[in-house]
């Protein structure tokens, strides 16, 4: 039974007494996180929220079915306990939880929770005020659960602290119905400017994702927990799949999920600290974004980190000369580089070693995978230098909650064989190499976070003094990728950078806004007006080249 909550209620009760959560001054044990998360599934039931579904078997019913069956649960919330707790206390429930980018201004956080069919939300209470701005605006949120943090905000008017929900609750041992066929949701962008919830059954998402390379067999699963797993720091937000996909890994070998005290951004410090103290043995990071002040601050640090023994990279390029300089500081390590997507699951994979070959684009593909053709007639000859699409086959998503358009889009049937296609260009070599190009999109991947250009773009035009804006994705040193904006101003017009950066601000998140800008006199575009991208980034990177007198 490949269930994400009968997988750890099993390991549980193998290894009861095993560290399982550890945050801050918080130890919790399997068995500890096991009562916690049933009393919370019984908190959602207690106020109504479960499955409904006729028959649990969504994969064969259509898309009426598993798209209404279970209550959806929304996880607004920083690391910690709570985070983890959130998604297992929901899966117990039969319900499911999803990710809320806690970045989301109002308008962006009203479309999330209304698209996504939000009954019930689990929120740090230092979002309360953003949550009572948009209240109204979400009529069918019925359970508030607040989690008490140093912001020290009072409860919303309706609102339940967590932990005291938690302590009136029971813990209830889960119903014998939870089902392979259960939901896992994951929003996303995607390629366009509004997130996308991609809908996974549970045993699918174990099978792509989650396994940790265990036989998918739930006694082998806890056999090979029984033996003890690695103690692994994941140093992004949970609220991205490469960091909560860390934890379930490591939680199916019986490992344990250490969580840095500071959770609002990352402090390097802090993380090889906590690598120090908890001798961690894995780290989890995304691409430069994390790596460059981690490996400057390792530089400048004396931390014990003889326990470490890999770290991991997922969500982000990780370039071959940032491997090179973690190797010559930690010469024992292996560097784990992970291609995936929330579309597609884990799909090719990469190691370095000190002394070995260190690459940037070059991956091992995982089985299942293939690079189709681009015309989707077939799939590409090894070696044959063809460029096509990289896609997965075999244990694939349902498709997008509430969207059969994008859905049959993103997840063609070709030859018979349904495919997820998320939209990265690669190449095959001769030995079967997989050489990764990048997104054939509009979509700008800064610091592994998903930036759409469209949506920028309307938040610049905005601004009255803007007559028209292109966005696009520029190398960054610290990024991967910065967001620029090339933009027209109206004829006479003068305006600063950062009074247009307060006017985006508004209507979306501040990592989404321009890091830089580029002001011309005429906009490059087709004749049917759409944006042309390849003439706008030609034109930025030429301007941001240019040298300064």
């Amino acid at each position: 039974m490949l269930n994400l909550a009968i997988l750890h209620e099993a390991i549980a009760a193998a290894i009861p007494e095993r560290e399982c959560i550890v945050f801050r001054d918080r130890r919790l044990t399997w068995s500890q996180v096991t009562d916690r998360t049933r009393r919370l599934a019984d908190v959602l039931r207690r106020h109504g929220l479960g499955c409904r579904c006729e028959r649990s078997d969504p994969a064969g019913s259509g898309l009426e079915n598993w798209e209404s069956g279970q209550d959806h649960v929304a996880l607004y919330l920083y690391n910690g306990n709570e985070y983890l707790e959130g998604m297992l206390g929901a899966f117990k429930a039969r319900t499911v939880p999803f990710n809320v980018n806690y970045r989301y201004v109002a308008e962006e956080l009203v479309y999330l929770l209304d698209n996504a069919d939000a009954r019930a939300v689990i929120y740090h209470a230092c979002f309360a005020p953003a949550l009572a701005r948009i209240r109204s605006q979400l009529p069918a949120i019925e359970v508030w659960l607040q989690v008490a943090d140093e912001s020290e905000e009072p409860l919303l008017p309706g609102a339940v602290d967590y932990e005291s929900a938690l302590a009136d609750a029971a813990p209830v041992v889960p119903s014998d119905d939870l089902s392979p066929d259960d939901l896992y949701m994951l929003y996303t962008g995607g390629t366009t400017g509004m997130p996308k919830g991609v809908l996974w059954r549970q045993e699918d998402i174990f099978r792509a994702a989650l396994s940790a390379g265990v036989k998918p067999v739930l006694a082998e699963v806890v056999t090979r927990a029984r033996k003890g797993g690695p103690r692994t720091i994941p140093a992004p937000p949970f609220m991205h799949g490469a960091a909560h996909w860390a934890a379930f890994n490591m939680w199916h070998l019986g490992g344990t999920v250490i969580v840095p005290s500071r959770v609002r951004k990352l402090d390097p410090h802090d993380l090889w600290s906590t690598v120090a103290r908890e001798r961690a043995e894995i780290v989890l990071i995304v691409g430069d974004a994390f790596g460059r002040p981690l490996v400057d601050q390792l530089r400048k640090g004396d931390y014990d980190v003889s326990s470490l023994r890999m770290i991991t990279s997922g969500g982000a390029i990780l370039t071959a000369a940032l491997k090179r300089e973690f190797l010559e500081l930690l010469p024992g390590i292996r560097i784990l580089d992970s291609l995936g997507s929330s579309e597609s699951g884990a799909q090719a994979s990469q190691f370095s070693t000190a002394g070995g070959r260190t690459t940037t684009g070059d991956f091992k593909l995982s089985a299942d995978n293939w690079v189709l053709k681009e015309d989707l007639s077939g799939t590409v000859e090894p070696g044959s230098g063809e460029q096509g699409w990289l896609a997965r086959c075999g244990n694939v998503p349902l498709g997008y909650y509430r969207d059969p358009e994008k859905t049959a889009k993103t997840f063609p049937v070709v030859g018979g064989t349904r495919y997820a296609v998320p939209g990265d260009r690669a190449e095959v070599g001769a030995d079967g190499t997989l050489r990764l190009l990048g997104r054939d999109s509009a979509t700008i991947n800064t610091g592994g976070e998903k930036v759409f250009a469209e949506e920028v773009e309307h938040a610049l035009k905005h601004h009255s003094a803007v007559y028209d804006a292109v966005v696009v994705g520029t190398p960054s040193e610290r990024w991967g990728q910065q967001v620029t904006a090339v933009v027209r101003l109206r004829d006479g017009v003068q305006i600063s950078e950062e009074e247009l950066r307060d006017a985006a601000r508004e209507h979306i998140a501040a990592y989404k806004l321009p890091k830089a800008f580029v002001f011309v006199d005429e906009i490059t575009r087709s004749p049917s007006g759409k944006a042309d991208y390849r003439w706008a980034r030609a034109t930025a990177l030429a301007e941001l080249e240019r040298p300064r007198s």
